[in-house]
């Protein structure tokens, strides 16, 4: 893997990419990383990506994507994740009905939990019944800035 870190309005975001795509995200810099210092070409790109993300000029990533590990209820919600248009949130409860286990919002947090791609995978956009705000790897607080950015973000470009 190769690493760099990103400066955000949420802290730095340490990004991982292997020979396939990128691999992981990680709130913080991660210890013992020795980040590259030959400009790689695909860290390059998702470092713009994110910064036009948080400059609210892109809503979506598209970067090519590689998924270590994870059950095949993970892979599930991760993929499911994907589908959640950008300004917008489903419960636990909508993504384990989606994956054809309702019963299954527990599992569905800890999935979240484990997501390798944080803010790629935008498990920022679940949320707890009712819409209470619960659970995020990255902390509440970043939870709801990136809910925050998204819908400013989206509000704007349906009035533009």
């Amino acid at each position: 893997m190769r690493w760099s870190v990103v400066g955000s309005p949420i802290g730095d975001l340490s990004l991982a990419v292997d020979d396939t795509g990128v691999c992981r995200v990680t709130f913080g810099v991660v210890d013992g990383i020795e980040p590259v210092t030959v400009p790689d070409p695909l860290l390059v790109e998702a470092h713009e990506q994110v910064k036009a993300y948080f400059a609210g000029e892109r809503t979506d990533f598209d970067l090519p994507l590689s998924v270590r590990g994870g059950s095949t209820f993970e892979r599930a919600v991760w993929q499911q994740l994907l589908r959640i248009p950008y300004g917008e949130m489903q419960t636990y409860g909508d993504v384990a009905k989606a994956v054809g286990d309702a019963g299954a919002a527990r599992a569905v947090g800890v999935a979240c939990n484990r997501n390798p791609l944080p803010l790629v995978v935008p498990c920022h956009r679940v949320v707890g019944a009712g819409g209470k705000m619960v659970g995020f790897g990255g902390g509440i607080p970043r939870k709801r800035h990136l809910l925050e950015l998204e819908a400013r973000v989206a509000f704007e470009n349906l009035w533009s």
